[in-house]
C-alpha cells in the first residue's frame, strides 16, 4: 500500500474537524456526520443558524467572532478534554482558510478537513469558465495595497479577488483602477456574491462599474481577458529611445537603460524611485516590467514632469511624479525597494541610501568619471559602458559611431 502516513492527535485528544458548508449545508457524508457527531461548534452566527437542524440538541455552540485567539484557546481546550470538535466555515476552508491558522496553532496532524467547493470555483463555474490559468488573490485580513500589488505583478489572463468586509469589491476596484488595471470594457469584471445561497448574485460589468455600485463584502471579484491588454509585461527591455518623448537627446540611451535594469533585479513588487526622472524612461520600463511596483519619479523641471506624465500614459503605466529637486523631493515619499539615480551629487546618493529598505538595490549612472568614483566607493560596484552604433556610411555600407561612455554603479552588495 502506498500513500502518506496520517499521524494521530495526541493522547486523550480528538480530532478536529473542519466542515466546509455550501449554502448553509456540510459538502459529503463525512463532512454530515462529523458535525452530527460533535460536542462542540464553533461557527459565525449565520453558520450556526443554518446548520442547527444537523447537530445534537446538547452540543455546545461558539461563536466564530472576536478576538480570534479567544476562540482558538477555546477550541484547543475542548479537543485537549477529549470533546469532538467542528468548525464551520465557508466554502473550502483550506483555501484562503481556517485552517491555516488552526494547523499553526494545533498541528495540521490534528485536523480532519472536510472540504466544499471553493467561493473561486464556484464563482468561475458561474460563469462558465475555466480557471486553470487564474491568479487568485485574497483582500481579506491583510493591506490592501498587497492584494492590489499581487493582481498588478500577475500575467495571469484571469484574477479572481476575495474581497472582505474592510475591502469590499467597490473598493478593490477602485484601488486596482488607481494602480493602473484597465476599467474599461477591454477587461470583463464580474463580482459573485453570496454564492450557494438562496439570494446569490453574479454582475458582469467592468472595473469602473463595479467601483461606481456597492456590493455584498463577501464577494468574489473576478478579471478576464487581461491577456487582451496592451502593454503586457514581456521580457523585452531597453527600449528605443524613440519609443519616449524626450528633450535633445536627454534620455538614458537604451543600452545603458537595459544594464541599468538588469542591476536593479526588478522586484514583483514594492517601491521604485527614479531620481532626477527627466523622460521618467527608466522608471516607465520598470514599471511595465513588474505591474506591481509603486514607481515614483523625481524631477524638478516642470517640462520634462509633463513628459513622464505623457509617456507614462503612452505605455500604460502608472507613475507617481514628485516635482521638486532631490534629496528634498524625496522627505514625503515612501521607503525605496529599489532606486535609479539619473545623475546628481553625492548628497543625493547619501539621501538615498538613508532611506533605502533592507536588502534594498541602488543604480545610479554618471557621465563624469569623478562622480562615479565616489559614487562606486558608496555602493560597491562600477562599470563602464561604451557603445558604438552601426550608422550608414553613404554607399559604403555601415561604420560605427561612438555614444559617449557612461558610468554604470550599483550596491550596496548584501
Amino acid at each position: 500500500m502506498t500513500g502518506a502516513a496520517t499521524t494521530a492527535p495526541g493522547h486523550g485528544r480528538l480530532p478536529i474537524a473542519v466542515v466546509g458548508v455550501h449554502g448553509g449545508h456540510p459538502y459529503g457524508p463525512g463532512a454530515v456526520d462529523a458535525l452530527a457527531g460533535a460536542d462542540v461548534i464553533v461557527g459565525s452566527p449565520r453558520q450556526l443558524a443554518q446548520t442547527a437542524p444537523l447537530r445534537r440538541p446538547e452540543a455546545d455552540t461558539v461563536t466564530l467572532a472576536g478576538p480570534l485567539d479567544d476562540v482558538l484557546s477555546r477550541i484547543e481546550a475542548a479537543s485537549r478534554d477529549g470533546r469532538a470538535v467542528s468548525v464551520l466555515a465557508s466554502g473550502d476552508p483550506g483555501f484562503f482558510g481556517i485552517v491555516r491558522v488552526l494547523a499553526a496553532r494545533m498541528g495540521s496532524n490534528v485536523l480532519r478537513v472536510h472540504p466544499a467547493p471553493s467561493a473561486v470555483s464556484l464563482a468561475f463555474a458561474r460563469l462558465g469558465l475555466s480557471w486553470d490559468d487564474a491568479a487568485v488573490v485574497s483582500a481579506h485580513g491583510r493591506p490592501l495595497s498587497d492584494a492590489v500589488d499581487a493582481v498588478r505583478s500577475s500575467s495571469q489572463p484571469s484574477v479572481a479577488i476575495l474581497a472582505s468586509p474592510e475591502n469590499p469589491p467597490q473598493i478593490v476596484a477602485e484601488a486596482l483602477i488607481a494602480a493602473g488595471e484597465p476599467a474599461g470594457p477591454e477587461t470583463t469584471a464580474a463580482v459573485a456574491s453570496r454564492l450557494g445561497e438562496e439570494d446569490e448574485v453574479v454582475t458582469i460589468s467592468h472595473l469602473s462599474a463595479v467601483a461606481e455600485k456597492d456590493f455584498d463584502p463577501m464577494s468574489v471579484l473576478v478579471l478576464t481577458g487581461r491577456n487582451n491588454r496592451s502593454g503586457t509585461p514581456t521580457l523585452a527591455w531597453g527600449l528605443a529611445e524613440a519609443e519616449f518623448d524626450h528633450r535633445d537627446g536627454m534620455i538614458t540611451k537604451a543600452e545603458v537603460r537595459a544594464v541599468a535594469l538588469g542591476k536593479l533585479d526588478l522586484p514583483p513588487s514594492g517601491v521604485l524611485w527614479d531620481v532626477g526622472a527627466g523622460s521618467g524612461s527608466v522608471g516607465i520600463e520598470c514599471g511595465r516590467l513588474r505591474p506591481g511596483l509603486h514607481v515614483f519619479a523625481v524631477e524638478r523641471d516642470p517640462a520634462q514632469v509633463a513628459r513622464i506624465r505623457s509617456n507614462a500614459a503612452r505605455h500604460r503605466v502608472n507613475v507617481t511624479v514628485a516635482e521638486g529637486a532631490a534629496p528634498d523631493a524625496l522627505v514625503g515619499l515612501p521607503d525605496p525597494d529599489r532606486v535609479f539615480v539619473g545623475g546628481g551629487g553625492t548628497e543625493v546618493l547619501a539621501a538615498v541610501l538613508g532611506r533605502l529598505r533592507p536588502a534594498g538595490v541602488v543604480v545610479a549612472t554618471y557621465a563624469i568619471v569623478d562622480r562615479a568614483a565616489v559614487a562606486a566607493a558608496m555602493l560597491g560596484n562600477l562599470v563602464e559602458l561604451s557603445v558604438s552604433r552601426g550608422v550608414p556610411a553613404g554607399g559604403l555600407g555601415v561604420r560605427l559611431r561612438a555614444e559617449n561612455p557612461v558610468f554604470v554603479c550599483w550596491g550596496p552588495e548584501t
